[in-house]
């Protein structure tokens, strides 16, 4: 999305921080209170769905950005640095993306910003930030695009704004890592492809539908849904005289539950498949008894794997959150650590100060960090794409996802 899978902690730290109000006023405020242990405020900002139908992968991004800081906090890991976090709600519409970025960009205390989780809302948000010099780092944008330009399918690669990272591996790589599995794993050779025609789901579904005919299977049929409407049977009338073995679904879990229901309940039982976009426990509450089979692939590894995500976890649950971090926990985690990680590289090459110009600085840095990361090794190339690619497939069982394989495409 985007547009997704893993985790974030901690309790809150009392601060009494010292808020600078001007760019140009750091160097000497910095200088003043280096050695206070946590006089200076940075603040890292938060866009992503907080209310709305997307709002449980949101608020796990939130969270999980929020625990990071806490923790820097906890650790005293930048010298003389306190770092908050403000969370503004877009509600996955781009244009209160463009807004939060406005205001964000306006508060000079802002050196970095996590999210947002729809890549339609970060294309809204991208050049308000590049002309600040604004790092943001998402933890679930996934088209190609953001980081590649728009003819990134046809080989031309270009990155437009240098502003813009991303922890959560691309549909370049995640339709096709699809594809794959199912051709060669599952064995579905027939398939109707169907989009909600927003940049996420239908750049996923054109990725998919690209490997999967090269691999040799055949399209037996495609459509597109409206969102926002909760009657498929037009769509799920096609897909029944299709003679499809698997439906490819490229959107999000708000439609896609009740689009498995009802194509369950038309009497044709095959699988429903998606990306990160449905790989959430609402989607199986929203498809009903008939999603089990129903597959996902999403971004990293499953979260129990690894090792590096069991304190994170564990430090989630002790902060006791209310929502759980979802799909791109641990990657929003690891977003805001990219951005904690560069603000102590500028403090530490500027003499235990901010510079006054820090958003540049910090914008710099990041392009360099290099750490373990929840998700694993935390890096970006020179598109600003993670260069950590692995995936996850998951299936339905019960009432909740379980992950079935794990691999990068091709591999």
């Amino acid at each position: 999305m985007r547009q997704r899978s893993l985790i974030a902690v901690t309790a809150a730290l009392a601060a009494g921080a010292l808020t600078l109000t001007a760019c140009g006023s750091r160097d000497d405020k910095a200088g003043d209170n280096a050695g206070g242990g946590g006089d200076i405020t940075v603040v890292i900002g938060v866009d992503s769905p907080l209310t709305g139908d997307l709002s449980a992968l949101g608020l796990g991004i939130k969270n999980s950005a929020d625990l990071a800081a806490k923790q820097a906090n906890e650790k005293k890991y930048v010298k003389g640095v306190t770092f908050k976090v403000q969370a503004l709600d877009d509600q996955a519409q781009a244009s209160s993306g463009q807004q939060n970025a406005t205001k964000l960009v306006a508060d000079k205390d802002v050196l970095g910003v996590v999210g947002p989780l729809n890549s339609s809302v970060s294309e809204s948000m991208q050049k308000v930030f590049d002309d600040a010099k604004l790092v943001q780092i998402s933890p679930a944008n996934t088209s190609p695009s953001l980081t590649q330009g728009p003819k990134w399918a046809t080989g031309e690669k270009v990155r437009t704004y240098k502003s813009y990272f991303r922890t959560a591996t691309t549909d370049a790589i995640q339709g096709p890592f699809a594809a794959q599995y199912l051709f060669n794993k599952a064995g579905k050779k027939k398939v109707f492809v169907i989009d909600d025609k927003k940049t996420y789901g239908a750049g996923l579904a054109g990725t998919f539908k690209g490997e999967f005919t090269k691999l040799g299977g055949q399209v037996v049929g495609e459509g597109h849904i409206d969102p926002e409407s909760k009657d498929f049977s037009a769509v799920v009338t096609q897909v029944k005289s299709s003679g499809a073995e698997v439906v490819y679904y490229g959107g999000e879990y708000p439609a896609a539950g009740p689009l498995s229901k009802q194509i369950k309940a038309s009497g044709t039982n095959i699988p429903l498949v998606g990306g990160d976009g449905i790989y959430d426990k609402k989607y199986v509450e929203l498809a009903g008894d008939g999603a089990t089979g129903d597959l996902a692939t999403s971004v990293g590894a499953p979260v129990e794997s690894l090792p590096s995500a069991k304190d994170f976890v564990a430090n989630y649950t002790k902060a006791g959150y209310k929502e759980a971090f979802s799909a791109y926990g641990g990657y929003s985690y690891d977003s805001a650590w990219a951005v904690i990680e560069a603000v102590k590289s500028v403090v530490d090459a500027n003499n235990g100060k901010l510079p006054a110009d820090a958003r540049a600085k910090v914008l710099a840095a990041v392009q360099g960090v290099s750490f373990e990361g929840v998700t694993g090794k935390v890096s970006f190339d020179e598109f600003g794409d993670a260069t950590n690619k692995q995936l996850t497939v998951y299936k339905v069982e019960g009432s909740d996802w379980k992950s079935v394989e794990s691999g990068t495409f091709g591999g």
